[in-house]
């Protein structure tokens, strides 16, 4: 039987979920009143070493939805309880307890009365796990901790270092400050047994905020300016790529067509003019310098450079 399943037959297998079973299980209140939620399941009752194992013996025998139901009601207000411990991620409290209620079904759906373990003890892991996994899913749009090394400092390292701030408050003068020290990093570093480096890099992004990245517009009508105006890249953006290409044939095959179509003497004055540099920057020859080349007026090299630059342009149009 899937936890799908087994959600569609327990009562309130997640906030908000009204559904029933026999007396003494109680409708659960809506998820609109998570104080109402909370309190109607810190008033169900809880099961006895017997009962527990009976109906654990009884779902896995003959499948009996009625009996897991039983055992998830049962064990709602332990999911409450852990959830409490992970408010300081900023996520919603019903969120947190709608993925520890999914941890607790898988828990039921496995659980093994034989195996001498009580059902708080064994569905305290899953019930963790998936607040764990919801946590780094949707803390940061960034995963934080992919490593099973960096997942133990993600979710110790903000107790502890409150842990640690706290005792040294009254005996460090420093104890003001948000970051830890280095004798501090070290200590967090042995207790969890990861590296000193992977405590510091947590620790800084930890302490980092989250960045809109495309803001709303402001309430008065102007324009907001994020991250993504000056993250974004353009240079690889389709028709930017393609515009660049063309600009490249333009300014290499096109310009050597060009060229070619004019005589040799159009084809001198236009090269000197525009497209020679000399060493120290400077542009090719002058108006004057090319009339005492060729012999004529500086107005005339000025026509013949006219000529040759309308030339160009068409024979470039016809290119592109």
């Amino acid at each position: 039987m899937s936890e799908k399943t087994l959600a569609m037959s327990t009562p309130n297998a997640a906030p908000g979920t009204a559904l029933a079973v026999a007396n003494p299980w109680a409708v659960m209140p809506p998820l609109g009143n998570l104080d109402a939620y909370i309190s109607a399941v810190n008033r169900l009752p809880m099961l006895t070493l017997e009962e527990e194992q009976a109906f654990a013996r009884k779902f896995r025998k003959d499948d009996d939805l009625e009996a897991a139901g039983k055992l998830v009601l049962s064990h709602l207000r332990l999911v409450v309880a852990v959830s409490r411990k992970y408010l300081g991620y900023g996520l919603p409290h019903g969120d947190l307890i709608q993925e520890g209620n999914i941890g607790l079904m898988k828990a039921v759906k496995r659980f093994d009365p034989d195996q001498g373990v009580r059902l708080v003890s064994y569905a305290l892991h899953w019930i963790r796990a998936e607040i764990h996994e919801y946590i780094l899913k949707n803390w940061r749009m960034v995963k934080v901790a992919t490593t099973k090394a960096q997942r133990k400092l993600f979710f110790n390292l903000r107790s502890m270092k409150q842990a640690i701030k706290a005792d040294h408050a009254l005996i460090d003068a420093g104890a003001h400050r948000d970051s830890l020290s280095e004798a501090e990093v070290d200590a967090v570093a042995s207790e969890l047994q990861v590296k000193r480096a992977d405590v510091v890099e947590m620790e800084t992004r930890l302490a980092g905020r989250d960045l809109v990245l495309d803001p709303a517009p402001a309430d008065d009508g102007s324009e907001s300016f994020g991250p993504i105006a000056y993250l974004a890249d353009a240079s690889h953006e389709p028709t930017a790529v393609i515009e660049a290409r063309q600009r490249d044939a333009l300014a290499t095959d096109g310009v050597a067509g060009a060229l070619a179509t004019l005589d040799e003497r159009s084809r001198h004055i236009v090269e000197e003019r525009w497209l020679k540099v000399n060493d120290d920057g400077s542009g090719g020859m002058t108006l004057h310098e090319l009339a005492e080349v060729y012999g004529v007026s500086a107005e005339r090299i000025r026509q013949i450079e006219a000529a040759a630059m309308k030339k160009m342009r068409k024979a470039l149009a016809e290119y592109a």
